[in-house]
């Protein structure tokens, strides 16, 4: 170009608005269009601002027009249609788990990908596959066969401390509850809260889990709403147990929640996409899958594992937080999922992704925690690796009553006199969560003695949960 150059002034008037298409027209024009006259090389570049998709192969304009207009990502879709029959499905409590619930896993089983299904004996209707649905599937994730609440589940520490502890230390348990945990979908701790997790490279490696660690970094080691708690109480130590404690009565710790507002952000995001681009019959399609040959397969997967790794820390904290504010440090921990994908393999080889929607894993010695209510027995087993059940237990009583309909039935007043009758120190609940809205818990726990053996009986004493 001689003497001229292309200025950033002489951009703006043909129209270029935006800097970063300024700074590359300016800097194409200078290694391209050294000796051509300033009007032509103007009127090539608006050429390419007013028309980009013509330039899009050009052989040095390409970079500019493709800024200029992206190309479009064409959402594909696949349809397929539901098996005529569905695969088969072992059921556990079978008269304890209503018909809809029975339905959905039925449903499930119709999905070309389904390879074997399990209902727990905790099982009611839910969103996409029941919660207490377990199933196998191949090569693929479903988001609404993990659940909005990615990686919610169960924390224990057992403390050298005897029963009367608890009972002479009802206040100062009751306020540690109160100064060291938080409860709601918003807001965290008042307090700063660190942990590895935090500085995992995955945050970085899509877009949207840029945008949500900073909803990470504030909620780290606070709870959600519905039915989220943490609790002190007693265990009761069977013989011979799988810790190797002797057979006592031990003051617990014991905590339910998940991955907090990113495991929702990931979870509705990745379903979403699935409804998009996995077209199924209309009753079927919030079991919309990924396929894990996908890109969108494989970012799911990696958040899906980030954001149960998040709700681990999140356990992590409360359990250090509170350990410290009772000046104890644990004997003994014991944590599982629930509402998640892994990969496993059947007895016959085959490889296959399973998913618990409100189950726990439950592999030959595999430990895990199974709550009842507020004011009822949870229990601490292990895995007896049962095949069809897909080595999976129920993860706590489950609900006799939707949430509305508890509400709707009990009133505060019922709760707290329910609440105090069994010996319990509530902060915060709701109606939702009154005892009578959840299953028989020992009726559960004698439905699936093929698929645990119990280590442990824990009894709550000072619970909080969210205020409605």
């Amino acid at each position: 170009m001689g003497k001229y150059s292309i200025k950033s002034k002489d951009l703006s008037k043909i129209g270029y608005r935006d800097d970063v298409a300024r700074g590359l027209a300016m800097n194409l024009a200078a290694r391209h269009f050294k000796h051509t006259p300033k009007e032509e090389v103007i009127q090539v570049l608006q050429e390419v601002l007013l028309q980009p998709e013509a330039y899009q192969e050009h052989p040095f304009l390409a970079p500019l027009a493709l800024k200029l207009a992206p190309p479009q990502k064409q959402k594909s879709f696949t349809s397929h249609t539901l098996l005529p029959t569905a695969g088969p499905v072992k059921i556990y409590g079978n008269q304890g788990i209503e018909a809809a619930a029975k339905k959905q896993m039925e449903l499930a089983m119709r999905l070309p990908v389904a390879v074997q299904g399990a209902l727990m004996p905790d099982a009611h209707a839910g969103f996409g596959l029941p919660i207490g649905g377990v199933l196998a599937v191949e090569n693929a994730v479903l988001p609404y066969a993990v659940g909005l609440d990615i990686g919610c589940r169960m924390a224990l520490s057992i403390f050298d401390l005897p029963e009367r502890y608890l009972q002479s230390n009802t206040y100062q348990l009751k306020q540690a509850l109160k100064e060291f945990t938080h409860f709601g979908i918003t807001g965290g701790l008042e307090f700063a809260q660190e942990h590895e997790v935090l500085d995992r490279k995955e945050f970085q490696q899509t877009e949207l889990l840029r945008k949500l660690h900073g909803k990470a970094v504030r909620q780290l080691g606070s709870s959600g709403s519905g039915n989220h708690f943490v609790e002190f109480g007693l265990i009761e130590m069977a013989e011979n147990n799988s810790l190797g404690l002797p057979a006592q009565t031990y003051v617990a710790l014991l905590s339910h929640s998940g991955s907090r507002g990113l495991g929702a952000a990931v979870a509705k995001h990745y379903t979403n996409l699935a409804v998009d681009t996995c077209k199924l019959p209309r009753e079927a399609q919030q079991l919309a899958w990924l396929s894990l040959d996908s890109e969108a397969g494989q970012e799911y997967w990696l958040s899906m594992n980030l954001a149960g790794d998040y709700a681990r820390a999140c356990h992590d904290r409360i359990h250090l937080n509170l350990a410290k504010a009772i000046g104890e440090k644990p004997l003994a921990q014991v944590e599982n999922h629930h509402n998640f994908a892994w990969e496993d393999t059947l007895p016959n080889g085959r490889h296959v992704i399973i998913h618990r929607k409100g189950a726990t894993p439950a592999h030959a010695g595999e430990l895990g925690i199974i709550p009842g209510s507020m004011t009822t027995a949870g229990y601490l087993v292990s895995g007896k690796g049962c095949a069809d059940a897909l080595y999976s237990s129920s993860h706590g009583a489950g609900r006799r009553l939707s949430r509305g309909r508890a509400k709707e039935s009990f009133t505060m007043s019922a709760m707290k006199k329910a609440v105090a009758g069994a010996g319990v120190t509530l902060i915060g609940g709701s109606t939702e969560e009154f005892p009578l809205a959840y299953k028989d818990i020992e009726a559960v726990m004698q439905a699936q003695t093929q698929l645990v053996d119990i280590q442990g009986r824990f009894l709550p004493k000072v619970v909080r949960m969210n205020k409605e």
